[in-house]
Formats: C-alpha cells, structure tokens, sequence
C-alpha cells in the first residue's frame, strides 16, 4: 500500500471528483479530503492510498495534469531521503 499527497486541489473539488480521476489508474483504498470547517470546501489537498504500481502509475500519469482549471502536484506521502544521514 502507498499513499499520495496530492496538492493544488481546487475548493469546489468533492471525494467523488477526485476518486473518479485516481481510479483511472487503479483502485482507490482510501481518501482522505479535508475540509474547511465552516464553508465545507476542500481545503486544497487530500491523501490517497492505492497498490504500489497503481500509484505509480497515478503519480506519473496525473502530476502536473490540469484539473478544475488548476494543475495537481501528486507526491509520496513520505519522500525517501537522498544520501545518508550524518552520525555525530
């Protein structure tokens, strides 16, 4: 299981909007679209868990793709660290 912080989502954007575009590329395990409390409109992100190469085949396929008149940013949740890390 791997999960995808997709950013740059318009505010008029619903679960079933965002779920029907990542299905697309495999099936969606999870969503997770906060929202704002008082407007109930997306807060501009959401957390998408999918099988390994379903998402990444999601991150290739819908990073930088215009949606809703905006352009998503689809990442791994946890990047992996380039080099290693320093021991004092």
């Amino acid at each position: 299981m791997k999960t995808l912080f997709v950013s740059n989502i318009p505010p008029l954007a619903t679960e079933t909007d965002i779920k029907a575009l990542f299905s697309a590329y495999g099936t969606v395990r999870k969503l997770e679209m906060p929202r704002d409390i008082f407007s109930g409109r997306c807060k501009g992100f959401a957390l998408i868990d999918m099988e390994g190469h379903e998402a990444r085949a999601a991150a290739a396929g819908l990073d930088g793709k215009s949606f809703m008149d905006t352009q998503l940013r689809v990442r791994d949740e946890k990047p992996t660290q380039k080099g290693k890390a320093r021991r004092r």
